[in-house]
């Protein structure tokens, strides 16, 4: 019964281990694309916040412009920022599922077989 609780044992931490990879891969693609998106969205931003600095600036003076182009981009990401942190409170930190399930079943399974 020890064997087989051994053999057992180690299976699960391979199975722990590729579910966690494959986990983990999928991430790793998935941040590599929107650190790509991310990029572009930045040098794009960046370029609308000049036109919005240089149109305020027509019809107020340029320091005043930049001001409140400047005041609205601070509220705006106090805004992003409570709700990102909303957002990493809610969300659960990447579990291998299907492994504790299996756990819990050969746990179960060993104990049927001690009482026998």
């Amino acid at each position: 019964m020890s064997e087989d609780s051994s053999r057992l044992i180690r299976s699960e931490f391979k199975l722990a281990q590729a579910e966690m990879t494959e986990k983990a891969k999928g991430m790793g693609a998935g941040i590599g694309g929107f650190s790509a998106a991310g990029l572009l969205a930045f040098f794009g931003f960046g370029v609308l916040l000049a036109a919005a600095v240089l149109g305020l600036a027509t019809a107020l003076p340029a320091w005043l412009a930049a001001v409140i182009v400047g005041v609205a981009l601070i509220a705006i990401a106090g805004i992003a920022a409570l709700v990102a942190r909303r957002k990493v409170a809610e969300a659960s930190p990447p579990v291998p599922e299907r492994t504790i399930e299996t756990v819990k079943e050969d746990v179960q399974e060993i104990k049927e077989r001690a009482k026998s």
